[in-house]
């Protein structure tokens, strides 16, 4: 076998024609001469394609380590074509007598011509934008209601987006005849390759402006500040997006794109998050541990009273139910209070005394 096709285009014996196409597709975006690629690794991948692509091809080569008992064929020459350049010269010797190469080339040089090929729709579609969002940690929790400006692209509201003159009106395009796409057709070592593109005079809607809008100057695009109204949900996280459809950069003749929020949340001295529920800290007298009492204790709802119990140990667990995260509209987690039982440095004579007859007691 003089040439392996198969590790020519990296894939294995029993690759499916999808995969084969790939492989080509790869090869062919990285070696195309027209865009700087090496020629020669070019034209050994469209020969292993033209086999591999084939299934009669294919079941010679493999039985035969050619296309056939006889091999390729008979080594002609193919000189460039213009408007396929950088291949003057190759001998294109794995193309039989000269003849067209069965397969669909211009699903996968579509690109290389600045076109698509027939049979695709292009789905034009506006830059979409991406802003960042600061929150409290309590709107984070609770979620928030928020207005957003920003200055963008939008659709003119004068013309609404048609670029068109009001009153106006729109006329068949003259550069590609209403048909929003413009067919080329390109010779090749390969044949013909038909390729469309977008008409770039209409932007592939067929038709233009009678006499260009005095606002948008005929693109049916202005830029000018617009304001959103975007619901934050409770529960939301830093690092977190909120995508508002259709709120992105609007462009003629297509869908404008969206607008995604990054949310980002400043950290509370007070309060943390555990899954449903909210943890905070709170300092307390030894003394107060030991007989109990009230300390008024910060929540996010507001300050409310809270009842040391008699006998606190460091370090306890107390649970406040329903002054946590939302879960459900009439449903809420618990805040949790860790006690810090702050111990005296310094004592009086009186109380260094009463501390030691405690000691004494064994308490």
């Amino acid at each position: 076998m003089s040439k392996d096709y198969y590790k020519i285009l990296g894939v294995d014996k029993s690759a499916s024609k999808e995969d084969i196409k790939k492989a080509f597709r790869k090869l062919a975006h990285e070696h195309h001469p027209d865009k700087g690629g090496n020629a020669e690794k070019f034209k050994e991948a469209s020969e292993a394609y033209s086999v591999l692509s084939d299934d009669q091809k294919r079941s010679q080569y493999d039985t035969y380590g050619s296309a056939g008992p006889s091999g390729f064929g008979g080594g002609q020459q193919y000189q460039g074509q213009s408007g396929f350049g950088g291949f003057e010269g190759f001998d294109f010797s794995g193309f039989q007598n000269g003849q067209n190469v069965d397969f669909d080339l211009g699903d996968i040089f579509g690109d290389f011509f600045g076109g698509r090929s027939s049979g695709r729709k292009a789905h034009k579609k506006g830059r979409d934008i991406s802003i960042d969002l600061e929150l409290s940690f309590s709107e984070s929790i609770f979620g928030v209601e928020k207005t957003i400006r920003l200055t963008k692209n939008s659709k003119c509201k004068v013309c609404n987006g048609t670029g068109a003159e009001v009153g106006t009106g729109m006329q068949t395009c003259t550069n590609c005849g209403g048909a929003g796409k413009i067919r080329e057709t390109k010779r090749s070592f390969f044949g013909p390759i038909v390729t469309e593109k977008i008409c770039e005079v209409c932007d592939g809607s067929g038709e233009i402006p009678k006499h260009k809008c005095s606002t948008c100057h005929g693109s049916g695009i202005v830029k000018k500040e617009e304001s959103f109204t975007v619901n934050i949900p409770a529960d939301i996280d830093d690092g977190e997006s909120v995508r508002l459809t259709g709120a992105g950069e609007s462009l003629k003749g297509g869908n404008p794109g969206d607008l995604y929020i990054k949310i980002r949340v400043k950290k509370d001295n007070l309060f943390k998050k555990d899954g449903k529920n909210l943890i905070t800290e709170l300092n307390i007298k030894l003394t107060d541990a030991v007989l109990g009492a009230k300390y008024s204790l910060k929540t996010l709802d507001g300050d409310i009273e809270l009842k040391i119990p008699e006998g606190a140990e460091f370090g306890q667990i107390l649970r406040i139910r329903g002054k946590g995260i939302p879960i459900s509209h009439d449903k809420r987690g618990d805040l949790l209070v860790k006690l810090n039982i702050k111990i005296p440095t310094r004592l009086s004579k009186q109380a260094k005394k009463d501390f030691e007859d405690l000691r004494g007691e064994g308490i």
